[in-house]
């Protein structure tokens, strides 16, 4: 679970990042910033296994056809029928 979360900005990060890094060893999450705009983020290895589960959660439930569901997030994505 992840502890707290800290903002760095992309220059804090590049002078910083073996300080960043140890934070995210002890479970914290780093939000990176450019020109105030989140650009990413840092996250231990555990929550980024969690996160792609989460993702996959309902795709892979029953006998879903892919190629269906691959169509249908591409005709949304890109505006047809699919």
């Amino acid at each position: 679970m992840i502890r707290n979360t800290a903002i760095a900005t992309a220059t804090e990060m590049k002078n910083n990042f073996g300080r960043y890094l140890a934070m995210v060893q002890e479970g914290s999450e780093i939000i990176v910033t450019k020109n105030g705009k989140e650009v990413g983020r840092l996250i231990p290895r555990e929550k980024a296994v969690s996160y792609l589960m989460d993702s996959l959660a309902g795709i892979l439930k029953g006998d879903t056809d892919l190629d269906k569901v691959r169509e249908k997030r591409l005709g949304k994505k890109y505006g047809f029928n699919g």
